[in-house]
């Protein structure tokens, strides 16, 4: 899909009705002391749902001298992000996504679906654990959503207000890159597909489904995606993983290990702290604070 270029403008407020969705986020890991600053999200409107997944909105004050270590177990999808200080896109990150915070600041992003990266950059999604300046793409006009999106921002990120027209002039940039071609709709449907069914285990699965070699598949998924169809059934597990350890009262890691597919509670283990670098046991014992 060739997209050309975007220009930024603002939209009649009633076009888009931004909605707030669960303030939950399984994906989004505590920090060692249990925090997790406030985030905003909301859901796109209708003739975008194929080409965004949701807006997320941080806003954080932190006293002085303190620091949060933010963690993630992303989605295969990428990020477009705009700070006081940056703006980016974000390419999936294969392992866990960490991101300092301290002091006061804030952050408008757009979780795009995973079919959406492609169009967005203009090629096959070669930006795994990597990012690019927003202002680098030629398919959208970088400098003047960012300074957009500041400008809808200050001086009161904590204003509801401010917070929806962001969105919406995020939503406004990202109008063009729909509708998705049928390459990124089928891409779209795998992920769902593999994030919504817990009983797909194997890569197989996933190609009897929607009739695709595993090599066609292979091939898709690093083309549009930057990731294997082993990593998304992987990614989909410690997401579960992360909800389950999450919950109150006393956590069964045996259980919890055989309800997502693992031959023992070892293996689970192994994984898990692979990628965020505390065993189950140690993460499901951290605080659980706002």
């Amino acid at each position: 899909m060739s997209v050309g270029l975007v220009r930024i403008r603002h939209m009649p407020e009633e076009t888009v009705p931004p909605r707030a969705v669960d303030p939950t986020e399984r994906a989004h890991l505590r920090d060692a002391q249990g925090f997790g600053p406030p985030v905003h999200r909301f859901v796109p409107s209708p003739e975008l749902a194929d080409v965004v997944r949701r807006y997320w909105l941080p806003v954080w004050s932190l006293p002085p001298g303190r620091v949060t270590a933010q963690r993630v177990l992303q989605y295969p999808v990428c990020l477009l992000v705009v700070s006081e200080d940056y703006a980016s896109v974000v390419g999936p990150s294969s392992g866990l996504s960490i991101k300092e915070l301290a002091g006061s600041g804030w952050a408008v992003g757009a979780m795009l679906q995973p079919g959406a990266g492609s169009p967005l950059l203009g090629g096959p999604v070669s930006l795994t654990d990597g990012q690019l300046d927003l202002d680098t793409l030629a398919t959208i006009d970088g400098s003047a959503l960012a300074a957009a999106v500041r400008a809808a921002m200050s001086p009161a990120p904590d204003d509801p207000e401010r917070r929806r027209s962001a969105v919406l002039t995020v939503e406004a940039a990202l109008r063009p890159l729909a509708p998705l071609d049928g390459e990124g709709l089928l891409v779209n449907a795998v992920v769902e597909y593999v994030e919504g069914d817990p009983r797909v285990h194997r890569v197989g699965q996933i190609c009897e489904k929607f009739a695709l070699t595993e090599r066609s598949l292979q091939r898709l998924a690093a083309r549009r995606i930057g990731l294997s169809p082993k990593w998304l059934i992987q990614r989909r597990r410690l997401h579960e993983a992360a909800e389950r350890l999450s919950a109150d009262g006393s956590v069964d890691l045996a259980r919890i290990a055989a309800d997502l597919g693992y031959t023992d509670q070892a293996h689970f283990g192994r994984d898990w702290r692979r990628v965020t670098g505390v065993t189950p046991g140690e993460y499901a014992a951290q605080p659980r604070l706002s």
